[in-house]
């Protein structure tokens, strides 16, 4: 637990954000959908803190990923700082309504769903999601036999290259609903008045060429150009194509966050503008060139539109070898980088924290999640959280993050650890 001469969470962010040093450093989990927990690991995690009596099922927030609802006294127990502001509508186009029981398939983890997640396991194992709940059009996801979350299923039709339609690929992508323009009022109203968290909001629609929305879960019938392998082939045989529909779908964001910012103000601290991954484990996944023609110059409207009319600070998740990206993420406008994938390519924390540090957030880099957390013993879990301290935390900027969300089957011994090291190793002194 904090201290009562703690400076409260909102603040020791916000002095995180402006590279400056505050009492501790600042803690994300659950803030959003690249810094949260698999809803197995929370239930995990909170049988072993006795927060619930056994048995007692968790909510699935996100359920593409089957992140995990991080409760109130979760929060207050390991002393997070940040909280989640998102859409009243999941990736598959149904609300986060109507909570009913569902048990994980294949570990048994009690949780609770939207009355949207309308599915069950088919005969081979695997489970099938239909968009926005309805099973009278094919699947659009499934989690396959043992598995932990959902994966897209391809449904890209034939495509009509020589008359493809800008509109087929933004269909999505459509003016904010009044019904969520007061979702947002009320609940941004909410977080900021009666918590003391700092308050990360998704509004959505600002990830140009974000691959998980390339499929278009969400859509009954998607249009245009679905296929993953057939969206990374336009970036370079057809770029003009690719350039219209980031111009259509920055047109649309741009009118929706002068809405949304009109009702909520500035009580949200950050918003997350893109999910794009721009790396692999080994190296950029495009080359300088082709993210400065088609993806910086909407990066460039997008942040320069926040920081021009309100206080929010931008976010840019891009897992991977991204090193050769930052100083265009930074010259984009972006204030804060995540996850810091530490474990690929050019990303060792040194060098990053030494010739960026004064320049952009680092949100994330806390731990590998592919080797240290889920393999390690809780002993190397604090020996690395502690270093990773030591490297990221001294003048500020820097958030303490999983290295993207925390996976299922992870100890839970070493989650403890983990965040036992944070509180003890994490204070500026």
């Amino acid at each position: 637990m904090m201290d009562a001469n703690d400076m409260k969470s909102r603040e020791r962010v916000l002095m995180a954000l402006d590279h400056r040093e505050p009492d501790r450093v600042p803690l994300d989990l659950g803030g959003s959908a690249v810094t949260g927990m698999h809803v197995s690991t929370v239930y995990r995690l909170r049988q072993a803190l006795k927060l619930d009596p056994p048995g007692t099922p968790v909510k699935v927030v996100e359920p593409y990923q089957m992140l995990g609802e991080i409760g109130e006294d979760l929060r207050k127990i390991l002393g997070v700082d940040v909280v989640e502001l998102s859409s009243c509508y999941t990736m598959f186009g149904f609300k986060k309504e109507g909570w009913k029981p569902w048990v994980l398939p294949f570990d048994g983890t009690p949780v609770l769903v939207p009355e949207g997640f309308n599915t069950e396991p088919s005969e081979s194992g695997e489970i099938f999601m239909y968009p926005q709940g309805d099973r009278s059009v094919p699947a659009c996801a499934k989690m396959p036999r043992n598995g932990y979350f959902f994966d897209a299923i391809d449904r890209q039709e034939t495509i009509d290259w020589k008359n493809l339609r800008v509109e087929d690929n933004v269909e999505e992508f459509q003016p904010i609903s009044g019904e969520e323009l007061e979702y947002y009022r009320r609940m941004a109203e909410e977080l900021y008045q009666n918590t003391d968290y700092a308050v990360f909001a998704n509004f959505g629609g600002t990830s140009f060429g974000d691959i998980a929305l390339v499929p278009g879960l969400n859509l009954k019938k998607p249009r245009g150009v679905r296929g993953v392998k057939e969206w990374y082939m336009c970036l370079t045989l057809r770029p003009d194509f690719i350039k219209k529909v980031f111009e259509k779908q920055c047109e649309i964001a741009l009118v929706n966050l002068e809405k949304i910012y009109r009702v909520v103000k500035n009580r949200i601290q950050v918003v997350f503008v893109s999910g794009t991954d721009f790396g692999t484990q080994r190296g950029p996944i495009m080359s300088k060139e082709t993210y400065r023609k088609l993806f910086k110059p909407f990066h460039m409207q997008v942040n320069t539109w926040v920081h021009e009319h309100t206080e929010w600070k931008t976010f840019i998740h891009s897992c991977g070898s991204v090193e050769a990206f930052i100083e265009d993420f930074i010259d984009a406008g972006f204030d804060i980088l995540n996850p810091v994938q530490t474990s690929a390519a050019h990303m060792d924390p040194r060098y990053l924290k030494s010739k960026y540090g004064d320049k952009i957030v680092f949100w994330g880099g806390g731990i590998e999640t592919q080797t240290t957390l889920p393999f390690g013993t809780p002993e190397q879990v604090v020996q690395e959280v502690k270093e990773r301290i030591r490297i990221f935390a001294p003048k500020g900027g820097f958030v303490f993050n999983t290295i993207h969300n925390v996976l299922p089957r992870v100890p839970v011994e070493n989650v403890l650890a983990m965040y036992r090291a944070v509180k003890e190793y994490g204070r500026y002194r």
